[in-house]
């Protein structure tokens, strides 16, 4: 069965597999430069110029697949090299320009951009240009079109703009680690960087010290992903490769729900917290909301936490869909509770490195959580759930939540907030469309993955988020 959407996810996967089996055979630094050898041996056709160059990306997805560049605070890294096949963005004249007499496109142009040849049929001069738009608004054979790459298309904060080089270049600042770009990419790019090589250190350091323990903390997405196996077999299978134990993040997401619902009763009004790309961009593009964002840890952190204030000599891996974990791990406020953090991608790939067949494997039992913890990996699970901690503390607050599915939902809803214009007390922020099922580190995508999360959730042993939370009491 097919595990990923993509070849680009799957070529991928197999640099994450490859370096991933060295790090366990301890051969990782005598065979680095020869892994691109061994995904593409000899001559074999590929989609680049030659063999070559396709080799020379691969050593740069090899270094991105053991930490990437140090220097660059960003979990988002673009390999400038792998980046030079899309046309030049912007506003172009194609062939359907007629060589009309009208010249409307010449006569709205107010920064004399607009030439044209002896046919009279129009050219754009790109160093005039400020893509306004306004040529392609009034020509009458829509011959004039805006090319927009699709990293820059994926990217709804507008992070992304093009070089002297023609390559992509990510604006630091704006960026909220989404991944969107990542997943959008045809040519693979642009990268997360991985960190499969600290969980297999962590995992190692751990067979030969029993007091040294690594937790797998799993995102409730991961129940619609791994569509091959069983969801009791993906859980076997993190043991197999040597985790202590496996424990439901979205147990942290009855954590949150429950302290979340109290804040918002006292402050009347409340943005999420679980989202690290939404709370990266209220911070970014509306800093004046940053006093309304929750300060509870996401569900991730708020579990660490709870890890590692009751476990001596615990480390803990989060494993979920989402590229901006990975920046939020890094975070002063996080970093004391998470020791790294994997996607599904990279999951499959250790699974793969230590030849582990799960469809083969017994059936083990993750049952930590309510359903509601369980349904925050889609939009509107959050707010559900608050609605639900609402009740169960018995708190007469009327909730008008807002569930915001993508950036662009979020972007409406923080606005109307700016100008004092919502209709709702609590916003609901999920980056990804979808939410957390959506997100780019996921093997696969699709509407299908909210109704196996719905499922997941219904089969829960808690029925209620205080009988979830009540075994850490």
């Amino acid at each position: 069965m097919r595990k990923f959407d993509t070849k680009v996810q799957h070529l991928k996967y197999k640099v994450l597999r490859e370096v991933a089996r060295h790090a366990w055979n301890d051969t990782l630094l005598e065979n680095v430069i020869d892994i691109p050898k061994q995904i593409v041996p000899g001559k074999t056709p590929t989609m680049r110029c030659c063999v070559y160059k396709e080799r020379a990306i691969l050593g740069e997805r090899v270094r991105i697949a053991m930490g990437g560049d140090n220097e660059n605070p960003n979990v988002i890294e673009v390999i400038d090299i792998a980046c030079d096949e899309c046309p030049a963005a912007g506003y172009e004249v194609t062939d359907s320009c007629r060589g009309c007499l009208a010249h409307r496109c010449e006569d709205v142009c107010k920064r004399g951009a607009i030439s044209f040849d002896h046919n009279h049929v129009a050219h754009i001069d790109k160093t005039k240009c400020v893509e306004c738009g306004q040529c392609a608004k009034v020509c009458p054979y829509t011959a004039i079109v805006n090319r927009t790459r699709p990293c820059q298309a994926a990217c709804k904060v507008k992070a992304i703009s093009i070089n002297e080089e023609n390559a992509a270049a990510i604006d630091n600042e704006k960026c909220t680690a989404c991944g969107a770009c990542v997943y959008q990419c045809p040519f693979g790019a642009i990268s997360d960087k991985s960190y499969i090589l600290n969980v297999i250190d962590m995992i190692k350091k751990s067979m030969y010290n029993t007091k040294y323990k690594v937790y797998a903390l799993v995102a409730p997405s991961i129940s619609s992903q791994f569509s091959y196996a069983k969801l009791g077999q993906v859980i076997t299978g993190l043991k197999e490769l040597g985790f202590f134990t496996v424990i439901e993040a979205a147990l942290g997401a009855d954590m949150v729900a429950l302290e979340e619902s109290k804040e918002l009763a006292e402050k009347g009004f409340l943005t999420s917290s679980c989202c690290p790309a939404f709370v990266k961009y209220v911070k970014s593009a509306f800093p004046e909301l940053v006093p309304y964002i929750s300060h509870n840890l996401s569900p991730m952190g708020k579990l660490a936490k709870y890890i590692k204030d009751t476990t001596e000599n615990a480390k803990v891996v989060f494993i979920g869909p989402c590229t901006a974990k990975k920046a939020e791990a890094q975070l002063d406020e996080v970093k004391p509770y998470v020791d790294a953090v994997l996607t599904f991608e990279e999951l499959q790939a250790l699974y793969d490195s230590r030849d582990i067949d799960i469809t083969a494997l017994e059936e083990g039992v993750l049952d930590n959580a309510s359903y509601y913890g369980r349904i925050f990996a889609r939009t509107g699970g959050l707010s559900d759930a608050v609605t639900q901690a609402l009740k169960e503390h018995d708190i007469d607050f009327d909730l008008k939540a807002v569930a915001c599915d993508g950036i662009e939902a979020c972007r409406m809803a923080l606005m109307k907030k700016s100008k004092n214009v919502l209709d709702a007390n609590f916003i609901e922020g999920m980056a990804c469309i979808g939410g957390c099922i959506g997100g780019a580190g996921c093997l696969t995508h699709g509407e299908k993955n909210k109704a196996e999360v719905d499922k997941y959730g219904r089969e829960a042993f808690e029925k209620t988020i205080g009988d979830a939370v009540s075994v850490l009491k």
